[in-house]
């Protein structure tokens, strides 16, 4: 293949060592089809604007048609990134006289920024979707356990009764704030910088409108030495996505807890837990463990975005190539990580009896106990939490006799004659009735539950409205951009892009 790249300015060619270590094609392997996106944008924009002629740009998109069809594969992966190795294929393909004219008025620095975030915003959306249906299957086990008790929990002690649906509930809310940042991501990722060049924009007489349209972003980047060199868009997407992993390996922390013997509050399906080599009744949450580990990976590639990006003067500098890799494995993990939790909500057994039976397990009713004394006896709240703690620290049964002796030692009378009785007590100690007390917005009550988890799946289905609108969006541009290559090469490509 023809060296188009170092044959003016250098003279001696990098060894094998230097090859590997500049080279960018490991990880340009993901932007291949924004890659030809691109190129065909530009050369059609080219030919409107008057800089190149028209068969010029028929022989460009031919060529581009190809090198799409052929795939990475065929390319020389000895260059030092896909735009040169691209472009070379392209040459040899058509020719010089017509394929060294695509680069006109681009540089490498607009162009794999442009490639960039086409990929990314689809990784992106692809993503939310993952997520919305993650938020849908703990909503679905939420519907089903709203009257499910099991002892919710602060500092990891048994603190007071709930059910497994507010529980899930609680993750589901989570996962939703993780869509929100994820679409709030999206749009400041589909902001195209193609026309920017190296930093300094062009003389050519581009029209950069044109090529945003054809590509199906937003809007454009409008300062071009920001448009080349900036990634924030990548810290704020890694960012996303360590959020994301952080509230996974929470899910995943607890799953772990939950299928211990001491707890046994679920069993994962068989597909994701495993077995030890030499221990025949074990029964591991092994992939729970690896969406907790992998979270270390996000974390990991967000700090390396971060480190990357810290005190690089402007405009564009190498050190930017090394920031993709960690935003692609950042995108790979976290995707996975998604579905891999799904699909253990959605198959793991829950083992509502011992949920049940660890319920009051602690005097989780003691704050039902304490609201009580303050409703019935009408003594302030802080005397009431006073006595109960009493009976917590002498693990005495709580009984109308006791509550009236430890009242008489701290207010000098009892309760009973304030009106507290045995049957007063007996409700507050009944965990069924401490949870549908609290039917207050976002409380654990079954009511209050079944309202909240019909709503969220009416925001779910607006949110799917949105995420689709998106979609169609760019493949109504992409569509416009094929339909534009048809009319000048005379036969339809494949208008079906590969996505996410």
């Amino acid at each position: 293949m023809s060296d188009i790249l170092r044959r003016g300015r250098l003279s001696s060619t990098p060894d094998e060592d230097i090859i590997r270590f500049t080279s960018s094609m490991s990880a340009d392997k993901w932007i291949f089809e924004a890659d030809v996106l691109v190129d065909m944008a530009h050369t059609v924009m080219l030919h409107e604007q008057g800089i190149i002629k028209e068969k010029d740009c028929t022989g460009i998109l031919k060529g581009l048609s190809i090198i799409r069809e052929e795939g990475i594969g065929k390319l020389d992966h000895s260059y030092e990134d896909i735009h040169i190795s691209l472009e070379s294929r392209l040459i040899d393909i058509v020719g010089e006289d017509t394929g060294g004219r695509m680069h006109s008025g681009r540089s490498r620095n607009d162009e794999v920024a442009t490639c960039i975030r086409i990929r990314l915003r689809d990784e992106l959306l692809s993503l939310a979707e993952e997520l919305l249906e993650l938020q849908t299957t703990l909503l679905e086990r939420a519907a089903g356990n709203t009257e499910t008790l099991m002892p919710g929990f602060t500092h990891l002690q048994h603190a007071q009764p709930t059910t497994f649906a507010h529980h899930l509930v609680a993750h589901s809310d989570a996962i939703g704030r993780d869509i929100e940042r994820v679409i709030a991501a999206f749009s400041r990722v589909n902001r195209c910088p193609l026309g920017s060049a190296a930093f300094a924009s062009t003389g050519f007489d581009l029209d950069r409108n044109r090529t945003c349209s054809l590509l199906g972003f937003d809007s454009l980047l409008g300062n071009s030495m920001d448009a080349v060199s900036t990634r924030d868009f990548l810290i704020e997407s890694a960012s996303a996505m360590g959020n994301i992993m952080v509230n996974l390996s929470r899910m995943a922390e607890e799953i772990i807890i939950w299928s211990s013997t001491e707890f046994s509050f679920i069993e994962l399906d068989d597909m994701y837990a495993s077995t030890s080599s030499i221990m025949p009744q074990k029964k591991n949450p092994d992939s729970a463990e690896l969406v907790r580990g992998k979270t270390g990976t996000v974390i990991g590639a967000l700090m390396s975005l971060l480190s990357l990006c810290k005190a690089l003067p402007l405009s564009y500098n190498r050190d930017l190539q090394e920031a993709t890799p960690n935003m692609w494995r950042a995108v790979e993990t976290t995707r996975g990580a998604v579905r891999i939790t799904k699909g253990m909500m959605s198959g793991m057994k829950v083992n509502s009896d011992s949920m049940a039976q660890k319920s009051v397990l602690g005097f989780t009713t003691a704050t039902e106990l304490a609201d009580t004394l303050v409703r019935c006896a009408g003594i302030p709240f802080r005397t009431a939490h006073q006595i109960v703690g009493v009976l917590a620290r002498d693990n005495e049964k709580p009984t109308l006799g006791r509550i009236d002796a430890i009242a008489c030692s701290i207010l000098g009378e009892d309760l009973s004659s304030r009106g507290l009785t045995d049957a007063m007590i007996k409700e507050a100690l009944d965990p069924v009735m401490n949870i549908s007390k609290r039917d207050i917005t976002g409380g654990p009550a079954p009511v209050e539950v079944k309202r909240g988890i019909k709503a969220r799946r009416e925001e779910i289905g607006k949110v799917q409205e949105i995420l689709t609108e998106m979609n169609r969006d760019i493949e109504d541009s992409l569509k416009q951009l094929f339909s534009v290559v048809e009319g000048y090469i005379g036969n339809t490509p494949d208008s079906q892009v590969t996505r996410g």
